[in-house]
């Protein structure tokens, strides 16, 4: 979860204004936090999320020794290809997650043959990327979803109405699953050379060659 911290601060002279910072992951903003409090100075502190949801310091803590031990802090890349002559589509997805003070990358690709477009199978790597998350259990949190596919990102954003049909049963199929698991999507739209692990596992699905597998990750920072 990305958030913000608020505080207020009082001189000694009792001159007082309030100050908000950037946004940052919660784990850190608590140990800022933390050493705001040390100083004796920041009053009021409190903690606003990406939905304008304020938390206070006691609920922050709560939160994060509530998902310590679950898959927290995710990234999801997304890719589909499409071979229009055999109508043939690759699905990948790279999930990256902290789990129990560790980091960890799960790799999964799949082919299929009942698409139409590569629109299509970006729609159906994205729902992938879901079934996955569902197996490692992840649910009610935040899940940052990435991919180079403007007409998915914007449609699933809401930015772009979706208007083909096919497309339609897919979006309504995932923002069933994402009601189902409670998963809070956020949307990023990145240059294809910036998603390039989920664009090599898709055109390794459509060249018959399967992966799946998690790795931790020991140089994460």
């Amino acid at each position: 979860m990305e958030i913000r911290i608020k505080w207020g601060y009082k001189t000694p002279k009792g001159t007082e204004t309030v100050f908000h910072s950037e946004e940052m992951p919660a784990a850190k903003a608590l140990l800022l936090a933390e050493d705001l409090e040390r100083t004796g100075r920041a009053k009021n502190l409190s903690f606003i999320d990406r939905y304008d949801s304020n938390w206070s310091l006691k609920e922050l803590k709560k939160y994060l020794k509530g998902i310590e031990t679950e898959p927290h802090n995710i990234k999801v890349y997304f890719d589909g290809g499409f071979n229009p002559g055999t109508n043939a589509s690759g699905l990948g997805c790279a999930i990256y997650y902290e789990q129990n003070g560790k980091f960890y990358r799960l790799r999964c690709n799949a082919a299929a043959a009942e698409h139409l477009s590569n629109n299509e199978a970006e729609y159906a790597a994205l729902y992938l990327s879901l079934q996955e998350l569902e197996l490692l259990n992840v649910h009610d949190m935040p899940v940052h979803f990435i991919g180079d596919s403007k007409v998915v990102i914007n449609q699933m954003d809401g930015d772009w109405p979706v208007i083909e049909v096919n497309l339609a049963k897919w979006a309504d199929r995932i923002d069933g699953k994402m009601k189902k698991l409670g998963i809070q999507p956020e949307y990023e739209l990145v240059p294809r050379k910036n998603n390039a692990e989920a664009d090599q596992l898709a055109t390794q699905a459509l060249n018959g060659i399967n992966i799946t597998g998690t790795i931790e990750i020991v140089d994460e920072q």
